[in-house]
């Protein structure tokens, strides 16, 4: 990143004491200052939950383009550089572009108090009203109902991917209330896709979607999607999809492709629209299969993949994924920050691991500690041991498992940090 863009986000840092404040105030006040470009986006799919936002987001972009719609993008954590947050009608926001409405947005703002999240998503917003465009998709920071993006009054979709436990400090520690927080993206009259809940979570989301007269396409209910020989099958009351299976790895994308599936036929999408959004998205870090970049020549012939999920319920996914792999050995590579439930993440992985490596995040204050990563992968029968970095990690693993799968997992800032490390040759 040049020194633009990265001068003003460092000063938007300092604008407000806590990293997370959950509240709409301070996002409000600064929307009226810039007279409300939240009121001026193109039609807006909004999409919430724990696990598969993202994925859901690339599979509806990629079947929007293919049908020939220009599509705003927005989400975070950005992996390698914040330019990722932003995607003007199809394109990363420029340098020049992104300095600009962060450096007008922080002038607006003045010294009022506000979150790095808010003034961001603001400034995203703000780009995408002055940006002609034929869709706008936001994927939620954290929760939904006083989440920075829950601005607009009248999407076009909303979509709740799987609701599980994460982030409980700041969004109830049941699924009951997690449900409810991911749910306040839910607004009157408008429909709602909804993906696999658990009982507890889909009775939160019908009564909330009951009593804003919002119609639900509820996984299970109004849709249903399998695997069937080799197959992705697709069905709704508009009618059957025998599709490709999912360009994304593992079997929890079957479930985010009828979500995405599900949107896109709400916004009278055709078939190849819907074959795109299986077949098209690229998303990173997602069960990625690294194929070139200096840490892959490190690793080789070991095979070097790249995953940032970071709770149990993207573990149970990780390993799901792991058992369809080939029967190659994996040897995890693990960093996780002290937010998360590193036990529930790593007990389904070790079921199908043979060994941890693990890793300090660089740069982040919250890393868990490896020497700590390496005890808890130790109580779940997890045999561990500790390197000081992501480098070291690999060298030490493909001298001893020369044809392993080397799988760099539990931190979307430590996926960052190898994909900013892993330099073209």
């Amino acid at each position: 990143m040049t020194k633009g863009s990265d001068a003003i986000l460092a000063r938007m840092m300092a604008l407000h004491p806590k990293v997370i404040d959950l509240t709409l105030d301070r996002v409000w006040s600064l929307l009226a200052k810039l007279d409300h470009p939240e009121r001026k986006l193109p039609p807006v799919i909004h999409i919430a939950g724990t696990n598969g936002k993202g994925s859901t987001q690339a599979m509806i972009r990629a079947g929007l383009e293919q049908s020939g719609a220009s599509v705003h993008a927005y989400t975070s954590p950005h992996l390698a550089m914040f330019h990722e947050r932003i995607r003007l009608a199809g394109t990363l926001i420029s340098e020049y572009a992104l300095t600009e409405i962060l450096d007008r947005c922080y002038q607006t703002n003045g010294p009022d108090p506000i979150t790095y999240f808010e003034i961001t998503t603001v400034a995203g917003l703000l780009a995408f009203s002055e940006t002609p465009a034929d869709f706008t998709l936001l994927e939620v920071g954290l929760g939904g109902r006083l989440d920075a993006t829950n601005v607009v009054d009248k999407p076009a979709v909303t979509i709740i991917t799987p609701v599980d436990l994460d982030h409980q400090q700041y969004l109830g520690d049941t699924l009951a209330a997690i449900a409810g927080e991911k749910a306040g993206i839910i607004k009157r009259g408008v429909p709602c896709v909804v993906g696999p809940q658990h009982e507890e979570s889909m009775d939160v989301i019908e009564a909330i979607a009951a009593r804003l007269g919002a119609p639900l396409m509820a996984h299970g209910q109004h849709w249903h999607v399998s695997e069937e020989r080799g197959r992705l099958i697709y069905q709704d009351e508009t009618g059957l999809l025998d599709l490709p299976l999912p360009a994304l790895a593992g079997p929890h994308q079957i479930m985010n492709a009828g979500a995405a599936i599900a949107a896109l036929r709400i916004l009278g999408r055709d078939e190849a629209a819907c074959e795109a959004a299986v077949t098209k998205p690229y998303w990173p870090a997602r069960m990625e299969h690294v194929t070139s970049g200096t840490l892959v020549d490190l690793a080789a012939p070991a095979e070097l993949w790249l995953d940032g999920g970071h709770n149990p319920a993207a573990g149970h996914a990780l390993a799901a994924t792991l058992r369809q792999q080939s029967d190659k050995p994996t040897h995890l590579i693990c960093g996780m920050l002290n937010t998360k439930d590193i036990g529930g993440y790593l007990a389904p992985l070790a079921q199908v691991a043979q060994s941890l490596t693990a890793v300090s995040i660089p740069g982040e204050v919250n890393t868990i500690p490896a020497a700590q990563t390496a005890v808890e992968a130790e109580k779940v029968g997890l045999p561990s041991s500790t390197e000081v970095d992501v480098k070291s990690a690999i060298s030490k693993i493909k001298a001893e498992f020369p044809n392993a799968r080397i799988l760099i997992c539990g931190s979307l800032y430590l996926a960052g940090h190898v994909l900013r490390e892993n330099t073209p040759r």
